[in-house]
């Protein structure tokens, strides 16, 4: 049975819907809480999920933590290795892969549209075209040398990319459930606050746009991993 190792930043940020299509794809699903114990104590895995967090890569000192990880991240890259990053995780994979990741001008959280490019329509990415896809975050990076870019959004040109066929960076949320966007609004209700984004009309949102991006998301991750 191959293995998908899973990094995890918050017991919030979990794999979500990515769980149900990692175990239809065969896989075995170890976690790694990255914050306690480190990837590379852990055996060679077929696949690995880099997944979210309220850091910023950026943000070392009060995360060291993330130097044992982008050690990880860079020689598995190195090896060209499958690897699979969600909003901090594109990040991070960004960053192993020698880019900068920093503060953007703007703060993206609730569902907005995500525009594949050529390149994306020919990609798993293709899913999403024409589905609000859920985002919370506001940092960017460049994209990194010999990627493809796959998807834009109004305020962030890279919100998707690809290395070869072993690499799927995405900085939108298409993991999230309704108990996850649920768990999300509570705990980031300062944010929001700060933000004046109603936790309510998130709600509302949730409501009408979360099943089409369910089943998108449910697609572009089963096409990515059939064909690894």
């Amino acid at each position: 049975m191959p293995v998908a190792l899973v990094l995890r930043h918050a017991e919030i940020a979990h794999l979500g819907n990515l769980e149900a299509v990692l175990r239809d794809h065969g896989y075995e699903i170890r976690y790694v809480d990255v914050a306690v114990e480190s990837p590379h104590d852990q055996p060679d895995p077929d696949l690995v999920v880099v997944l979210g967090g309220d850091m910023g890569a950026y943000e070392k000192e009060a995360h060291p933590y993330l130097i044992d990880e982008l050690d990880f991240l860079r020689e598995r890259l190195a090896q060209e290795r499958p690897t699979l990053g969600i909003c901090l995780g594109a990040q991070l994979i960004a960053e192993a892969l020698g880019e900068t990741v920093r503060k953007g001008k703007t703060v993206e959280i609730g569902f907005r549209e995500v525009t594949p490019t050529e390149a994306g329509l020919d990609s798993p990415l293709k899913h999403v075209s024409g589905v609000p896809m859920m985002q919370w975050h506001g940092d960017t990076f460049g994209l990194p040398s010999g990627a493809v870019r796959l998807a834009s959004s109004s305020a962030y040109t890279n919100e998707a990319f690809a290395l070869g066929d072993y690499v799927l960076a995405v900085q939108f949320h298409p993991e999230l459930t309704a108990d996850m966007h649920e768990r999300w609004v509570l705990d980031g209700a300062s944010e929001l606050a700060s933000l004046e984004i109603e936790a309510d009309d998130l709600r509302r949102d949730a409501l009408a746009k979360a099943p089409a991006m369910q089943a998108a998301s449910v697609a572009m991750f089963s096409e990515w991993l059939g064909a690894l």
